[in-house]
């Protein structure tokens, strides 16, 4: 079994445990801006675990496909990031009031 898909089942499985655990997550959480935040997290993991599935099969794009296809993703990874900073400095705002 090839390195390429060793990891992208690895990376995959590890997304879907994320997509799991941020969905059982989600009923714990009420509405109000956190759960505003935390729909959009939600829908990031469920982007970022097609992608990760989708990994074995970009080297039968072509390489202009390919390339904007991975900005994409980088995109979707940095707007992520900022999500997440957004909702944990909410969190520690909710929590020092």
């Amino acid at each position: 079994m090839s390195t390429l898909i060793i990891l992208s089942v690895f990376s995959a499985v590890t997304m879907l445990y994320a997509l799991w655990s941020v969905l059982a997550l989600k009923k714990n959480v009420p509405g109000g801006l956190i759960g505003k935040k935390l729909n959009g997290l939600v829908a990031l993991v469920i982007l970022f675990s097609i992608s990760y599935i989708m990994v074995p099969f970009l080297g039968q794009l072509s390489q202009e496909t390919l390339t904007i296809s991975m900005n994409i993703i980088l995109l979707f990874g940095a707007i992520y990031v900022v999500a997440t900073i957004s909702l944990i400095k909410r969190i520690i705002q909710t929590l020092s009031d």
